[in-house]
Formats: structure tokens, sequence, C-alpha cells
């Protein structure tokens, strides 16, 4: 299976209050890279007190770990976080502490891919992403409602907790 991904990450105030979603869309679908196009996963969690690069990144790790789980065998990131995107490149180096673990798992993710790209694409795209993000600040239990119906209407569990070996993305009091 092949994966769109779009994540976002969201801190309001920077640092401040943070979160993170991501749709994960099957890449077979006709309209897979329309910015509205139905999901076959989301992901969306509180982080607590965070920048947004740390809440950006959050996302995407998070992301990664449901897309090994969905099985897929390539990945296709649209980020509209353009330092993940080259981060991920290698084009620019990661030179924040705080950043360094979660672009090394996200790097340890994609490296278990058959293939895998990233695209930076305007905020525009990727407002599906961002809504997550954004209703796990507002209303955290409606969150977890659309995370679990989203799962339930594709039938399989939400989204897991860190499996062995994985680092833990920062959340509340972490």
């Amino acid at each position: 299976m092949r994966l769109i991904i779009r994540t976002d990450g969201a801190s309001r105030g920077n640092p401040g209050p943070a979160s993170c979603g991501a749709v994960l869309i099957d890449a077979s679908r006709p309209d897979a890279f329309e910015p509205d196009a139905e999901p076959v996963a989301i992901v969306a969690r509180a982080l607590g007190i965070r920048t947004n690069n740390v809440a950006e990144y959050a996302g995407l790790v998070l992301a990664l770990r449901e897309a090994r789980r969905l099985r897929a065998e390539e990945v296709d990131l649209r980020l509209d976080s353009k330092l993940i995107v080259e981060q991920l490149s290698g084009r620019w180096r990661v030179k924040d502490a705080k950043l360094r673990g979660l672009h090394d798992e996200a790097r340890r993710h994609l490296a278990t891919f058959g293939r895998w790209t990233a695209t930076h694409e305007p905020r525009a795209r990727n407002h599906a992403a961002d809504a997550l993000a954004n209703l796990v600040l507002d209303d955290p239990d409606s969150a977890a409602r659309v995370v679990a119906e989203v799962a339930r209407r594709n039938g399989r569990p939400p989204a897991s907790e860190p499996e062995a070996g994985e680092t833990e993305v920062p959340g509340p009091g972490a």
C-alpha cells in the first residue's frame, strides 16, 4: 500500500499548548492528492507545552508509526513545514537539540519503506491535518471521537502507543 500523509503541528504561544494531527490516505484513491480525500487513518494528540517545530515533527513521527502499523510500503509526505522537508532531504541541518531525536526517529521509520518522498505544500492544501491539530487544543474529547470514528469506518483500531524501540513523542508533562 502507498500512503499520502499530511501532517501538521500547532503551538499557541511558541512555546505554548501544542498538539499535532495527521491524515493518512490510500494513494490508490482517485482523489488521493486532493486536500479533502477520505483518510484510512488519522492521528491527533495533545503534546503539552512545546514549540511549533516540535509539534510538527511529533505529527510526522506519529503518522509514520501509523503508516508502519498499516503495513504501508511507500509514503508520500505532503507537509506545510519547509523546515521538516529540507531537514529530511539533508539539505538543511538539524540544529535544534529538541528536534534531533524526533528527526532521527522519522528517518529510521522512513528507511523501512521501499520508497518515500517529502514535498512542501502550501498550508491551504493541508487544512485537514491543521483542523485536527487545532481540534485537539480546542476540544480534546471531540478529537478523540473523530479519530475513533475514522478507525471504525475503516475497520481498524485507533492509532497505537509507541512500540519497543520507539522514542516517546513529547506529550503532556513530558
